[in-house]
């Protein structure tokens, strides 16, 4: 589609588009107010309902620090005739379903950016983000166990005092739960987990993940052998500052997490998981949307060079087959922070490198 056939395409949108009664999430970004999650959320299928215990005291979650800004812009300026209808059914089908959603397209179509924007607009707090790479287990999401730092610890405090050497209850200081493994503690609440570019993982991964995803719960198997002498072990979380008490070495969700697993689409998953997944292509972003962003990020707010920089890059990325939307951000404060002058003859050639082709080599 050329740059004229996306701008004849945003023409064409009615003024206002009615959203469905049945949507929790709307797409705007703009955080729900005088009515919790909780009471808009109904309840779960049951085949999807859990019953981890205890909910935890205070029953909320973690404050993002500045994570949302930072991803999103510190407002909001897309206007719910941009929003893509097709994203926003697919984010609410997963918040009733209690189901993963596995998010592909190419780089630079916000796939990640999906799990800090539905965090804010449902309040629901700090992402828990698992970056994903080629040694990543089911075991390092979940939890991990310092077994040499424990037994380094264990025997300096015997050299001393020996009748601490079989104190249980120490070795929840050397174990932290993973993004995975936080996300399934109980809570009234789901927490926002994103899993990034499952692509890059094992092949043995994405199934591994189906225990999890189906049972809502898993085992931290050092704790569970010592749950007849310690039932309660504190540990530590991915969260920071957090502390949470796992009761017989289990950890089993109430609230079901809302799971972003993105995919380049570089590599085919199992039926067995892709059939336990909701799965949602992202397109690439249009002029609106791309405008919009620019806006969230208060870059420009005079619109000086905002118009004609998103229509040079639709029309690039469109040439070139896609472009990574957050290269339009890096132009637009260029053009903004006083490093760029009109007249400027070297401008058009810094627009070109920053704009070109991913898989292109500067050296052609």
């Amino acid at each position: 589609m050329s740059a004229k056939e996306h701008r004849d395409e945003a023409a064409r949108r009615p003024p206002s588009i009615a959203a469905p009664d049945w949507w929790i999430y709307r797409g705007t970004g703009r955080p729900i107010h005088d009515i919790a999650l909780a009471d808009l959320l109904p309840a779960p299928p049951p085949w999807r309902t859990f019953h981890g215990v205890p909910l935890p005291e205070p029953d909320m979650p973690p404050e993002d620090n500045g994570d949302g800004d930072r991803r999103l812009g510190v407002e909001c300026h897309l206007a719910e005739r941009d929003v893509d209808h097709r994203e926003v059914r697919m984010v609410n089908a997963a918040l009733y379903l209690r189901r993963p959603l596995l998010v592909t397209g190419r780089p630079g179509t916000r796939k990640s950016s999906l799990a800090w924007q539905v965090a804010r607009e449902l309040r629901l707090g700090r992402v828990l983000c698992w970056q994903i790479a080629s040694h990543t287990t089911l075991k390092t999401g979940l939890y991990g166990y310092d077994a040499i730092g424990r037994a380094q610890a264990t025997a300096a405090s015997a050299a001393g005092r020996p009748e601490t050497l079989a104190q249980d209850s120490a070795i929840g200081e050397f174990i932290r739960l993973g993004p995975l493994g936080t996300a399934f503690l109980p809570s009234r609440l789901p927490r926002v987990l994103l899993i990034d570019e499952l692509d890059k993982s094992e092949a043995d991964l994405p199934n591994d993940l189906l225990s999890v995803f189906e049972d809502g719960e898993f085992t931290i198997d050092e704790l569970e052998r010592i749950r007849g002498r310690t039932p309660e072990v504190p540990v530590f979380t991915s969260d920071p500052e957090r502390i949470a008490t796992i009761y017989g070495g289990r950890v089993r969700c109430r609230a079901f997490p809302f799971v972003v697993i993105t995919s380049n689409g570089e590599r085919e998953f199992p039926e067995a998981f892709l059939r336990r997944c909701l799965r949602l292509e992202m397109r690439d972003p249009d002029a609106n949307m791309l405008a919009a962003m620019v806006a969230n990020h208060v870059l420009d707010e005079h619109g000086n060079h905002r118009d004609r920089l998103v229509a040079e890059f639709v029309e690039r990325s469109v040439a070139n087959g896609g472009l990574p939307a957050d290269r339009l951000l890096d132009a637009v404060y260029l053009a903004t922070s006083g490093a760029y002058d009109a007249g400027d003859p070297d401008w058009p050639h810094l627009v070109d490198a920053l704009w070109r082709r991913l898989d292109h080599n500067p050296g052609q």
